[in-house]
This record gives C-alpha cells, structure tokens and sequence, in this order.
C-alpha cells in the first residue's frame, strides 16, 4: 500500500468550492487548507499506477491549478526495490565499459519529459512480489 501527500493549489476565490470538492472526492482524504489556496490531502494505492490514476482525478477539479505530490510512503515497494539494489552491482555496467562514449549516454532524470505512467507501470512490475506473482 502506498500513501502519498499531495499539496492542491487552486486561487483564493475558488477555496471553497475546490475544498468541499475534494473532500468529496473518493480519490483522496482532505487535511487541511489555507487562505492562499493551498490544500493538503493525501491519496492511497496498490501502487504507483494507482496513485497517478487518482491524481489525475484531482488534477481535473474545476478550479485546481497544480496537484503535486509532495511526500509518498510504501509499505512494500521500498523494502522489495531496496532487496534488489543490495543484491545488484552498485555501479551500472556502462560505466565500467570503456568502449562507451559520453555522446552515447542518455540522461532520463528530467521529469517533465517523462512518461511518468509508463514509468509507474514498469516500476510496478519489477517490485519484489514474495508471493511470485506481479
């Protein structure tokens, strides 16, 4: 299981439709707001996948300008990625290849062009499942 805080933006005009919305909302738990606009809520999922299909659901509030998770918490995913760090090499393979030019090297690290639910899934499917099973 998966919890993650999502801090909601939306203009002070509209706290209180976007508040009573979310809190609503059978995507998410609301927590709290301020005057400025910025709610605090939080969303729970099997996993990653499920967690970015219900901010979407948020993001799509009339009236929410940014939907951001800000914290995120897992139970298993942790615990399963950290077992298959500690039990892999610690330095990737291509760079000990020194056939490998730097041209040739790909930067992902920028979120923005990313497809963070592609991402999700693939990350989802190689969580350690102590049951075999994904």
């Amino acid at each position: 299981m998966n919890i993650s805080s999502i801090v909601v933006q939306t203009m002070p005009q509209f706290l209180d439709e976007v508040v009573q919305s979310l809190k609503d909302c059978k995507e998410c738990d609301y927590h709290m707001h301020d005057e400025k606009g910025r709610i605090i809520i939080t969303i729970e999922g099997a996993g990653v996948s499920e967690e970015l299909k219900k901010l979407s659901v948020i993001e799509a509030i009339p009236h929410v300008i940014a939907a951001d998770m800000q914290m995120a918490y897992s139970e298993d995913e942790l615990d399963a990625h950290m077992e298959v760090i500690n039990n892999s090499d610690v330095v990737p393979k291509m760079l000990n290849d020194d056939t490998l030019e730097a041209r040739d090297i790909v930067y992902n690290g920028d979120l923005k062009k990313k497809d963070l639910e592609g991402f999700a899934r693939t990350f989802d499917s190689t969580a350690f499942n102590p049951n075999g099973d994904k």
